[in-house]
């Protein structure tokens, strides 16, 4: 643990008791954060039982995201703890609803960032429930509105109940540990891959080389694109051409950057830190568009209108994606080998792995196996 951070305890108080047998439901081992400045440490979550429409997932593994860093850590505000983040989920389903047709026990599936939306609403209607006019469910952190308003807790625990309707269909032939950051990393940089309809021929900019750059390039190449890495460190020009980028610019050299000029048809940008992206509009053609997917803390420089008016560019921006549009996703990263490039770590490093995130120290997603989690208490902690 880095020096200075609050050692945690090592076991939350119990805030209320849990109901142990199956008919009711039942306690998950889980990781998670009992306040901003607490770390994550072990706790114990109460599972409902499986609806007529719910499937009861025993995890395998789970992805770390940046964002679960922000939220345990406090630094979006008005978090409700106890928190178990998480929302790259990947295991076997252990049961299910009486309703329920289309899993069976021993499926490998996935969860992502949402358990629910509002089924009503235009975008729901239409595959998008990410954009759910009425707010969509997250995995972790959100008032399940279904189920009594309690707060969702996520992937760092040994289980999860899940709407059917919100639950992803893992391919066999996936490394199911390197497959689950797909399901927020890998849809992210997927959806405005496929929005953009980038097909072979295309010219693909990927600005930076995180845990989302690593899976834009391995997809845009999947999809036949030529792909253009912008970096600001020559460190990881040989890692770009290792995940298969055709070419790595250097975004602090000016003269690449000028060569780069009105040769790109999307831009891919991946970076959570405030930068001027006025250098890489001038590198699109007419017509190009650049998805900004880094959600930075701080405001951004000032866009100049002219960059975009004298070539008809877009600036767009783009959250995961839908249930059907992730379950594609899935399918289309099976068919063509694509997975993320992991670091596994037990629950006992979950709170280095932190640090090493924060200081940008993991190539390219840290995964969680769930086998590593302690039994859970006698009482549950949420």
């Amino acid at each position: 643990m880095t020096p200075g951070r609050p050692v945690p305890p090592p076991l939350a108080h119990p805030i209320s008791p849990a109901a142990a047998d199956a008919e009711a439901g039942m306690r998950a081992a889980a990781y998670g954060a009992v306040s901003g400045a607490s770390g994550l440490v072990p706790l114990t979550v109460a599972r409902r039982a499986p609806k007529p429409d719910d499937v009861e997932i025993a995890i395998e593994f789970c992805g770390l995201c940046h964002s679960d860093v922000h939220a345990t850590r406090g630094e979006w505000g008005g978090q409700t703890y106890p928190l178990v983040p998480g929302h790259e989920i990947v295991g076997r389903v252990s049961r299910t609803g009486s309703d329920v047709t289309d899993f069976a026990v021993g499926d490998r599936v996935g969860v992502g960032c949402m358990v629910d939306s509002c089924r009503e609403c235009e975008s729901c209607l239409d595959g998008l429930e990410q954009y759910c006019e009425n707010g969509m469910t997250g995995t972790y952190g959100a008032k399940d509105r279904r189920n009594g308003d309690t707060i969702t807790q996520g992937g760092y625990s040994s289980s999860i109940v899940v709407d059917r309707r919100y639950v992803l269909r893992v391919p066999e032939s996936l490394d199911p540990a390197a497959a689950a950051p797909l399901l927020c990393a890998g849809v992210t940089t997927f959806s405005p891959l496929r929005h953009f309809d980038v097909e072979e021929g295309d010219v693909v900019g990927v600005v930076g080389l995180g845990g989302l750059g690593h899976m834009a390039v391995k997809l845009a190449k999947a999809m036949g694109a030529r792909v253009v890495v912008f970096t600001t460190s020559e460190s990881k020009v040989a890692a770009a051409l290792e995940l298969g980028a055709d070419e790595v610019v250097l975004s602090r050299d000016e003269a690449a950057m000028a060569a780069a000029n009105r040769t790109i048809d999307l831009i891919i940008d991946t970076v959570a830190a405030p930068h001027d992206l006025n250098p890489f509009f001038r590198t699109l053609r007419v017509d190009g568009a650049l998805f900004q997917l880094g959600l930075p803390s701080e405001a951004m420089p000032p866009v100049n209108p002219g960059a975009l008016i004298r070539r008809r560019i877009a600036y767009a921006g783009s959250l995961i994606g839908g249930i059907a549009e992730t379950q594609e996703m899935l399918d289309f990263c099976a068919e063509h080998g694509v997975v993320a490039d992991i670091e596994m770590v037990a629950a006992g490093q979950l709170n280095e792995a932190y640090d090493r995130m924060v200081a940008g120290d993991v190539k390219y997603r840290f995964v969680l196996d769930t086998s590593t989690l302690p039994a859970p208490a006698e009482e549950a902690d949420a």
